[in-house]
């Protein structure tokens, strides 16, 4: 097989960019509560979640496809930043920004590999294929469940509200309805009940 020097490049530049990633931190903190988590600690977290937790999608799914997609999805943050999901401000220039981003980011790669990671992020984005809904489920149980370990700091500090909570976990159980029933009455209902989160509708 002849070394193809040009493609070899272009892989070597997009994987030296998206060190960057770990410069982009989210507003959830570590388990110990002493600093906020980066992307890139947020994507390996969601991948070890979801072959871990796979046996719970409503569908059986793809696991490695799975996997593959967590890994890639936040990448065009490293342009876009991080967008709070509770950040109605930031929200509404979200897709503009990340859809630059990604044009960017995959476009880095020799077109084969661009056209592969930027389908997958789409994929995700989309939240319709039964991989992309486990994604999607897994993208809001891991800030839960730190959330739930700082005894909810970040909701406190963001003074998040309980309705807040349950319209962006919207689409949580068409990932998988157990997890979601896990995070609702393990996750969500204890912190309302601590005081952690604003109640101001009913679970």
């Amino acid at each position: 097989m002849k070394l193809d020097m040009e493609r070899l490049k272009k892989q070597m530049a997009f994987i030296r960019e998206i060190d960057k990633e770990k410069q982009i931190f989210r507003q959830t903190y570590i388990s110990d509560g002493q600093r906020k988590e980066n992307d890139a600690e947020h994507a390996w977290h969601m991948a070890v979640m979801t072959f871990l937790l796979s046996e719970y999608a409503n569908e059986e799914i793809d696991v490695l496809k799975t996997i593959r997609m967590i890994l890639i999805h936040d990448i065009v943050e490293i342009d876009a930043g991080d967008t709070y999901a509770y950040d109605a401000a930031a929200k509404a220039t979200q897709h503009e920004r990340e859809e630059a981003a990604a044009n960017r980011l995959f476009g880095m790669l020799p077109e084969d590999q661009a056209g592969e990671l930027r389908c997958l992020w789409d994929e995700f984005e989309a939240g319709e294929t039964k991989e992309a809904r486990f994604a999607r489920t897994m993208d809001n149980l891991q800030p839960m469940l730190l959330n739930d370990a700082t005894d909810g700091k970040a909701w406190e500090e963001h003074e998040v509200l309980l309705s807040q909570i349950l319209k962006r976990n919207e689409r949580t159980p068409y990932g998988s309805k157990v997890l979601w029933e896990y995070s609702r009455e393990e996750l969500i209902e204890k912190n309302v009940e601590a005081g952690h989160i604003i109640k101001d509708t009913l679970l």
